[in-house]
């Protein structure tokens, strides 16, 4: 695994390579969008490439701040096809309690481990010393009704830990909450 400490941060996970967005991404993520099934799990829908455009430009505020981590996933060959997202958030100190990670997966690369290979990655990352954003614990929620990313989560030892109840209107459905610490779990 590579880490650069800057907003150009690389991490790499096999067969995949995670970077900060760029907004040359913005056509790929749109497309991304378009996908009903995303559009379904996501608070946010970017319906255009100017949409797109701004949410990458304010990841980049994020990483500036250190407090909104998101990386493209994209496909580790010569086309770099963009395949996923993955964000870690949290807030400040030297070293924060928790932090949250959300990501999604492009409908044509789910289902190949996508998911929990960079999410294992970026885990890593995060909770070690080389992380711009050091935190003790990763939070990874979801909606009951996603059991593929209850399956994400038992795979990168992130232990369930409750039920949450729902919280209209952003979160309708019951969710999950799963939980890692640099020890595991």
């Amino acid at each position: 695994m590579s880490v650069v400490l800057s907003v150009e941060a690389t991490v790499s996970a096999p067969g995949l390579s995670l970077r900060p967005w760029r907004v040359g991404d913005a056509a790929a993520l749109a497309a991304a969008h378009r996908d009903p099934v995303m559009r379904s799990r996501l608070l946010t829908s970017l319906a255009s490439e100017a949409d797109a455009v701004r949410w990458i430009e304010e990841q980049g505020e994020g990483w500036a701040g250190g407090t909104r981590l998101s990386f493209a996933v994209l496909q580790d060959d010569p086309a770099g096809r963009l395949v996923g997202h993955i964000v870690v958030k949290g807030g400040g100190g030297p070293v924060a309690a928790s932090g949250e990670v959300g990501y999604w997966t492009a409908a044509e690369a789910r289902g190949r481990g996508v998911a929990p290979r960079a999410l294992e990655v970026v885990s890593r990352w995060a909770l070690g010393p080389q992380s711009v954003m050091p935190v003790a614990r990763l939070d990874l929620l979801h909606a009951v009704d996603n059991p593929a990313s209850c399956r994400v989560a038992e795979k990168c030892r992130y232990v369930f830990r409750a039920l949450l109840p729902p919280q209209p209107p952003a979160f309708p459905a019951e969710g999950h909450l799963h939980v890692r610490t640099d020890g595991g779990d």
